[in-house]
């Protein structure tokens, strides 16, 4: 064989070489992207759970069990369930990442109305009147909103969300 044929020989088993190498690394990638993907299933999974349980956590009637405090004031209280309701949403914020859009905003304006009816419900009252009356006021106002309960839909939400994914 000469010198010239052999060259040859050894291009075409180099570039034979290189493709299946190629191939080789493109198909792990398509592996990965895979795994990826199925590992990606219980992150969004386990962002609902989350959700639900923030929007459990942020309602006023379980804020209220778990922080009233019968020395308060008014001030004191709405200020300690404005407190909370902040923490856990920023807790929970990085959750928006695995859920839909539809999903986030809605926990989202949970988290708002929450704020919004607290701060309405403290406009009404003094600021030095025991945080009982307070509290009961604020849940006297939920309780009689006609349209229903916004965690209740917002729950609904995450709750169909979830189910699609499993």
């Amino acid at each position: 064989m000469d010198l010239i044929t052999l060259s040859f020989a050894l291009s075409v088993l180099a570039v034979i070489l290189g493709i299946i190498a190629f191939q080789r690394r493109h198909q792990k990638s398509e592996l990965t992207s895979e795994g990826k993907q199925f590992e990606s299933t219980p992150l969004q999974l386990q962002a609902y759970e989350r959700l639900v349980l923030l929007t459990e956590r942020i309602a006023l009637a379980e804020l209220i069990n778990r922080l009233y405090q019968p020395g308060f004031s008014a001030m004191e209280m709405k200020q300690l369930l404005l407190e909370n309701i902040r923490q856990e949403f920023a807790y929970n914020t990085s959750q928006q990442l695995y859920v839909s859009q539809l999903a986030w905003d809605a926990v989202r304006n949970l988290k708002e109305q929450e704020i919004m009816l607290i701060n309405q419900v403290y406009s009404l009252i003094a600021p030095t009147a025991p945080a009982a009356a307070f509290t009961k006021k604020i849940l006297e106002t939920e309780m009689a909103q006609p349209e229903g309960s916004l965690r209740e839909l917002v729950t609904q939400i995450l709750n169909r969300e979830a189910k699609k994914i499993m």
